[in-house]
């Protein structure tokens, strides 16, 4: 599928979805955001693509923002269905049954930081900037940063960031939880490719499992224990259970297919 916005390549199961506009520091306009909603949707259905990597063109910047000319002029309710639209593309990628990686390649401020935060796990090159600085434009994170800022980093951290728009380096955020590594650039899509090539051999039914059991802690009308034992109880069913199992004993290395 072709995209205006987005650079999409898969090799060996991964897909890589590159935020294309370097000229504009790859800020989110509405077109992107429903392109990545779409890249997204299509990656859920076709099973070719087994783990997912979101990164950004050109060595400064992931996503510098949102696309502030389209933001002037909005009534409150064309704001509000932004926001929405926004933060229901990224809860589709946070509730991908596929693992997804931000490559978070330089700048990830307000919509870039909040994309970053709605993938699985985030690699950080060593020049990356993390923040929340909408305060500086009389305005507040629009598409989920209020929310998941605080699951990453608790709550007084957060409203730190939040209130005063100060942004943080690459090592901040991973003292602070917020990144999983900080590598050196050219060693970003690598250190995504090994992680991920470690989780492509596990079972895809229980990483799904998994995604689903986590979210479900941060969702307030789930109850996320029930929801692990109803993941529990599925894996037991599976043939990668089966394998699994049957691969332990044997001593070997287990061969999962996803059924």
């Amino acid at each position: 599928m072709a995209f205006e916005n987005l650079l999409t390549t898969i090799e060996n199961g991964i897909l890589t979805i590159t935020i294309n506009r370097p000229d504009k520091l790859n800020a989110l306009n509405k077109k992107t955001v429903e392109e990545i909603g779409a890249a997204i949707k299509n990656a859920e259905s076709n099973d070719a693509v087994k783990a997912l990597i979101i990164t950004g063109s050109g060595p400064k910047s992931f996503v510098a923002g949102a696309d502030i000319s389209e933001l002037l002029g909005l009534s409150i309710e064309q704001g509000r269905v932004l926001s929405r639209s926004g933060q229901i593309v990224f809860k589709s990628i946070e509730s991908c049954s596929k693992p997804v990686i931000a490559a978070v390649n330089g700048f990830a401020l307000g919509a870039g930081c909040e994309l970053s935060m709605a993938c699985h796990i985030r690699v950080a090159s060593e020049n990356a900037k993390f923040g929340q600085p909408e305060v500086n434009l009389g305005l507040i994170a629009g598409y989920g940063g209020t929310q998941r800022l605080i699951q990453y980093i608790g709550k007084t951290k957060a409203l730190e960031l939040h209130l005063t728009g100060d942004s943080i380096n690459a090592e901040q955020a991973l003292s602070l939880g917020l990144v999983n590594y900080v590598v050196p650039q050219d060693q970003l899509i690598s250190k995504c490719l090994e992680l991920l090539e470690k989780i492509k051999s596990k079972s895809p039914k229980a990483i799904t499992s998994v995604i689903n059991s986590v979210n479900a802690y941060f969702e307030n009308n789930i109850d996320g224990f029930n929801t692990e034992v109803e993941e529990f109880g599925k894996c037991l069913a599976t043939e990668d259970f089966k394998e699994g199992t049957s691969a332990f004993v044997e001593k070997r290395k287990a061969h999962f297919i996803g059924k």
